[in-house]
């Protein structure tokens, strides 16, 4: 079975607005209660706690009418958040120890029971327990079904998204292949020759961006203006992420829709965006949601997404294999061996695709790889 997530407009009046923020507020101290407790009773008595034992103690609290379901799904938070902690400090990674949450950290809260425990829609209608019917604009069916619901602050908005368990596609055969090779002057090039332009969305907002900012900079901290702009500034941050995902899911689909197998490099784009000449760009490009929304949209039918190693993809020839060197600046590829002129991007995608191997074919030679 498949998780996939539904997310909807939710507009709640005035009371419900505050209702929805007092519930937010009562897990968010719970939140931070629940992780002092186990700092205290690691300190002190050199012992942790676990999700069940904070789970027996929360009928002691004062649950200020929150639906229980709700403040026990906090705990299991807190208990995610130590898991995946100890879980680093394992493999040697950085650690990350679980932090405090101040107010305008903490978003959002769930419901983790099936559809109708403490959640549903009705005639347009959130129905939630202890909070009451909200008006949701469902702009399409939910496919499914469904298990939790979670609702989530951002800045002004609220939005209501519903995870659902699929079955499993049936595999078809793999009757189209292609590379694609993600960069900034084009978002994408595959190894067919389509190119798909970069819109660079941040760029298109940063005149709105600078002048958000130098207002925000001229209030008075802790001012009601000084809040009231911070809204503003989130609001079109919140309008530059909707865009690009917007682009974005319609290049997923589209490859989706044209490929059976799609083939990516594999980017360590943690390392690519220490370049401070670059890393602006590539964030805006936002490699890493492109392949991502690629691999569930394909994957949903039936198709698969493969990564390979990047290295010489843009050096090497896709003819001849012959590998030179080539700066950042030169865009098109003439092989001193062979001969050929193609497009620097138009070269990786085609390198791209030739160095996928299927793991029942072992390894090939360069030669096998390039035919």
């Amino acid at each position: 079975m498949r998780r996939k997530t539904f997310q909807y407009r939710v507009y709640p009046t005035r009371k419900q607005t505050r209702m929805l923020q007092r519930v937010l507020s009562v897990c968010r101290h719970l939140y931070n209660d629940s992780l002092h407790d186990r700092q205290v009773a690691y300190e002190d008595c050199h012992c942790g706690l676990s999700y069940y034992d904070q789970q027996g103690w929360l009928k002691f609290a004062d649950k200020q009418g929150v639906y229980g379901h709700i403040l026990q799904n906090v705990l299991c938070r807190v208990d995610t958040s130590f898991k995946n902690f100890f879980r680093r400090v394992k493999n040697g990674e950085t650690p990350g120890y679980p932090r405090f949450q101040g107010k305008n950290r903490y978003d959002s809260f769930t419901y983790p029971d099936p559809y109708g425990t403490g959640y549903k829609i009705e005639d347009n209608k959130l129905h939630l327990s202890k909070i009451g019917a909200i008006r949701i604009f469902q702009h399409r069916e939910i496919g499914g079904k469904i298990k939790t619901c979670t609702i989530k602050r951002d800045g002004d908005q609220w939005y209501a998204s519903f995870s659902v368990e699929l079955p499993d596609p049936e595999p078809k055969e793999l009757k189209t292949s292609v590379g694609v090779d993600v960069g900034i002057t084009t978002l994408a090039t595959l190894s067919d020759g389509v190119e798909i332009e970069n819109p660079k969305t941040l760029d298109k907002y940063d005149s709105k961006l600078r002048k958000a900012h130098r207002d925000l900079s001229r209030k008075k901290k802790g001012s009601s203006n000084r809040n009231k702009q911070e809204i503003i500034l989130a609001g079109i941050y919140r309008k530059v992420r909707n865009a690009r995902k917007d682009y974005l899911h319609k290049v997923s689909r589209m490859l989706a829709d044209a490929y059976d197998q799609i083939i990516f490099e594999d980017l360590q784009i943690k390392n690519m965006v220490k370049n401070h000449h670059l890393a602006r760009s590539i964030h805006d490009a936002s490699w890493g949601m492109l392949i991502s929304l690629t691999t569930y949209k394909v994957e949903y039918t039936g198709g698969t997404v493969e990564l390979v190693n990047p290295r010489n993809t843009s050096k090497q020839c896709s003819v001849c294999g012959c590998i030179q060197s080539m700066p950042l600046s030169q865009r098109t590829y003439r092989c001193p061996a062979c001969g050929i002129v193609l497009g620097r991007d138009h070269n990786a995608a085609a390198n791209i695709k030739n160095r996928y191997v299927p793991a029942d074919c072992g390894e090939l030679t360069p030669v096998e790889m390039i035919a």
